[in-house]
Parts: C-alpha cells; structure tokens; sequence
C-alpha cells in the first residue's frame, strides 16, 4: 500500500523522483533538455560514453518519474521535453524550504 506523502502525491512517486535526480547521467540529460527542450534520443545521446539504448533507459526512468514527458514527434519519432511542473513541485516542497532561513 503507498502513504500518502503530505505533499499531494505518494511516497514511492516522490522516491522515483530523487531515485531519478541521484544519478549523474540522469541529471545531465535534464540539463541538457533546460537548455534545449524538445529532443530526440539521437540528440540526446551525443557525447555520452554510452549506447543509445542505454541513455533511452535513462530517459525511461526520467520518464517514470515523471520529470520528462515524451510526445511523439514528425514520422512518430519520440521527442523528450522536460516537465516543468513536478520539477517545480520539487523545489517548492523539498528545496525551498530548506534554504529560509528560520
């Protein structure tokens, strides 16, 4: 069963999000998505030490955790965009907070 975390969404939604934030190569996908959002796998996986498939399966998890939604883009290729909104929740209920100062 999944507790209620307080801040309008469950427990294990808000651990696939820092599961997702706790990875480097996660981190650096969604840094790139800032700079430029709305790209596609083959521009993603440039300069990555890594396959395609690889860096698909971290923008799966970015995905999952609902950081990165994926809209299909010309010919159905798949296009990633960053989701504003829970990266915003994030900072607002778990960051924020955290730098007031009391």
């Amino acid at each position: 069963m999944r507790r209620n975390s307080g801040d309008g969404g469950t427990t294990s939604n808000v651990d696939r999000i820092f599961f997702a934030l706790a990875d480097p190569t996660r981190r650096s996908l969604l840094d790139r998505l800032h700079a430029r959002d709305g790209q596609r796998l083959r521009d993603l996986s440039v300069d990555f030490a890594m396959s395609r498939q690889a860096v698909s399966k971290h923008l799966d998890v970015l995905a999952d955790a609902g950081l990165v939604v994926v809209r299909r883009g010309e010919r159905g290729v798949p296009v990633h965009y960053l989701n504003r909104s829970i990266i915003h929740h994030v900072h607002d209920r778990w960051i924020e907070k955290y730098l007031r100062v009391s």
